[in-house]
């Protein structure tokens, strides 16, 4: 570990940028060819750009009987998982969806508890409260403000997609013990874009030229930004890094801007400081709990 973990620091929140760039690319396309398209076409391109790395870098043995067991559970809970939110983005501004996010660090403590029989302390309460009390805020503004139900369902999507990831977070802690970064992104990235090709006679469309360049972006950038995370991971305490995670917000709320002209209130601004502080308490009190929050994501 660094002494002085600048550059691990600095890798990290390019990480995170990247991610949110992905998520504003990921918008655009389910706004244009739909969230299973996009899904699809973006986990085989990819898996393609993950394919050399693996077999660069990967360990002489293949995965343990152990290891995959893991990977497919969590593949299981990946898939509806990021379905959800990315069906969410085509409904809600890209700030507010990634707001709603950041409570699973929070809802991870409990499950901790529950699964890993872990000890729900002061810390955890006071988190849960502030984390419940951002998400009312955000969405009472959009009861009390001019939005449509769909935008609601949206947000009621990002919300169990954050039930998901908080069970996604216990899976990656166990899973994080017996096999590397490198194995759990190729692995898993496979088995998920296996599970949309099930559906691919069915559903599956080819996308016109003009969304290829998205696709393409958006599958680079969560290569890149895995390689920027692994790399800060392994040269800083989770701990350090772990408060980088919600520089995510500022990313999506540049992004939504730039590329939707979507402008984050006083509702989902105030919601996203009591969640984010929340959820740095929950950090703190597990930091185990997120620190792969951002490098196995697929």
């Amino acid at each position: 570990m660094a002494e002085r973990p600048i550059l691990p620091f600095l890798a990290a929140c390019l990480g995170i940028g990247c991610f949110s760039l992905m998520d504003a690319l990921m918008k655009q396309l389910v706004l244009t060819i739909g969230v299973y398209d996009a899904m699809l076409w973006r986990s085989l391109a990819a898996l393609a750009m993950l394919l050399p790395l693996y077999l660069i870098l990967r360990r002489r043995q293949r995965p343990t009987r152990a290891a995959m067991r893991l990977h497919l559970r969590r593949s299981l809970v990946l898939l509806p998982m990021a379905l959800s939110f990315f069906w969410a983005l085509g409904r809600l501004p890209l700030a507010e969806a990634i707001a709603l996010s950041f409570i699973a660090p929070v809802i991870a403590l409990y499950l901790a508890a529950l699964l890993l029989g872990e000890t729900i302390g002061r810390s955890a309460i006071i988190a849960s409260a502030l984390g419940l009390l951002g998400v009312a805020v955000i969405v009472g503004g959009r009861l009390s403000g001019d939005y449509n139900a769909d935008a609601l369902l949206g947000a009621g999507a990002v919300l169990f997609s954050a039930c998901l990831f908080a069970y996604n977070l216990i899976l990656a802690r166990r899973q994080a013990q017996i096999a590397g970064p490198m194995e759990i992104a190729f692995v898993m990235g496979a088995l998920i874009a296996g599970y949309y090709a099930l559906a691919a006679p069915w559903l599956a469309s080819v996308p016109d030229a003009p969304a290829w360049p998205a696709i393409l972006g958006a599958a680079a950038l969560s290569s890149v930004s895995l390689l920027l995370l692994s790399w800060a991971y392994a040269r800083a305490e989770a701990q350090v890094l772990i408060p980088v995670e919600y520089t995510a917000f500022l990313w999506a709320s540049l992004f939504g801007w730039l590329f939707f002209a979507e402008a984050p209130g006083w509702p989902v601004l105030a919601g996203a400081v009591l969640i984010v502080t929340g959820s740095l308490i929950a950090a703190r009190a597990k930091p185990k709990l997120v620190q792969t929050v951002e490098i196995d994501a697929v």
